[in-house]
């Protein structure tokens, strides 16, 4: 248990969070999941049946089912090769009377060209929703990501930024706004205790995933795991399985995520540093074997949550770097990730989003995390040197990047 009580613990995170962001606590609200606070942002804009919201065709699952969990439709567009975020010249073609927001994602740490989608949503008077699950950390030119929009969602899962097991918060900016979502907070209900002792336990068992060792069949238990309801995991069964809200699906934040925020916060400035060395590392040798850098437009600091990179067969090579022991991360598996199909069911329409469709079948991400060293991070890069003949050539990578 806290030795703070619940009221206090949340004022000190919510300071601690606001301090790092240049905000005022009030700006913040805390919920059990970052999905929970894009639900939350959605009711408190009144954006419900017959509202449209626009949003890039590669996300997570768990972005377009909020979306219909209130009963609007996601409209899903093209994203930019490059940056892997929504490309604003696709915008505006898909802007109806209906439209109501536009979700913009901050994919892997990189910020979108943000200035040309606030002019074409304020040339249409639109809502802007930032998807800032991958972006703690980030900044726009100057300014921290998150800040730039109407409202922001952020994650604290495992794999983002910085993790409190799971987790997630919201900024907003408006006074109006900010009232509404403190109100939702408000009403939330806790986590369970079946699902607070449950994230209590994995967070004891956290390093176990982290170690190379034990990556890949610590990684498939625990996708199993959370598939079938058995722990408090990213994506559970019922939210893979279509767009029906599964129950205990509105929570408010527990006092743990709380605590383990605020350890995590204090190391924050070292995690960003670790991400980029790796990062510079890894871009390094991409460089060395001919391979074109990342993008990154000089109006971004890219955290590098991970390291994008593309291969032929995705599936041997994943089965290949299990062999080898190597941590791959496969973010992200279709537009919609990770559902492999019947995509219809979140109302994505095949051949939508091409570049997206295609980065999708070949796209993997190497990890920057401060659990991986320098020392494993030149054991990567020597696997990827013995296979590279199975990563996508430049000529052939060429053509994503126009």
């Amino acid at each position: 248990m806290s030795q703070y009580p619940k009221s206090v613990i949340f004022h000190k995170y919510k300071s601690a969070l606001a301090d790092f962001l240049g905000l005022s606590p009030a700006h913040l609200t805390l919920y059990w999941k970052g999905r929970v606070g894009l639900y939350a942002i959605l009711q408190a804009l009144d954006i419900g049946p017959g509202d449209e919201v626009l949003l890039p065709g590669f996300t997570c699952v768990v972005v377009p089912n909020a979306i219909l969990y209130r009963g609007a439709q996601p409209i899903y567009l093209d994203i930019d090769p490059r940056s892997l975020n929504l490309n604003p010249t696709q915008i505006e073609p898909h802007i109806s009377p209906r439209t109501k927001a536009i979700l913009v994602q901050n994919t892997f740490g990189l910020s979108p060209d943000f200035a040309a989608i606030r002019q074409l949503a304020d040339r249409h008077q639109l809502k802007i929703i930032e998807d800032n699950t991958h972006g703690f950390g980030s900044r726009y030119r100057g300014q921290a990501s998150g800040l730039l929009g109407d409202a922001a969602f952020f994650s604290s899962q495992w794999n983002k930024p910085f993790s409190t097991g799971i987790g997630g918060f919201v900024v907003a900016h408006e006074p109006e706004l900010r009232q509404a979502l403190h109100r939702i907070e408000a009403s939330l209900p806790p986590p369970s205790s079946r699902a607070d002792w449950m994230l209590r336990r994995q967070l004891q068992l956290r390093q176990l995933l982290g170690h190379s060792t034990f990556y890949w069949p610590a990684l498939r238990l625990y996708r199993w795991l959370s598939q079938n309801n058995l722990i408090s995991g990213s994506s559970e069964g019922g939210e893979l399985a279509g767009p029906q809200m599964p129950e205990g699906f509105l929570r408010g934040a527990a006092p743990i995520q709380a605590e383990e925020g605020l350890r995590q916060l204090a190391r924050f400035p070292d995690n960003i540093r670790h991400r980029r060395r790796l990062a510079d590392r890894y871009q390094a040798a991409f460089r060395e074997w001919g391979f074109p850098p990342i993008y990154e437009p000089e109006y971004a600091d890219h955290l590098f949550l991970k390291y994008a990179f593309f291969v032929r067969d995705r599936p041997a090579f994943l089965d290949l770097a299990a062999r080898h022991r190597i941590p791959l991360g496969d973010w992200f598996l279709s537009p919609i990730h990770p559902i492999p199909s019947h995509w219809e069911r979140w109302q994505y329409r095949t051949g939508s989003c091409p570049i997206a469709e295609k980065l999708s079948r070949h796209i993997l991400n190497l990890p920057t995390d401060p659990s991986v060293s320098l020392a494993e991070a030149e054991r990567i890069i020597a696997f990827l040197a013995d296979h590279r003949s199975t990563l996508l050539a430049p000529e052939e990578y060429a053509p994503l990047h126009p």
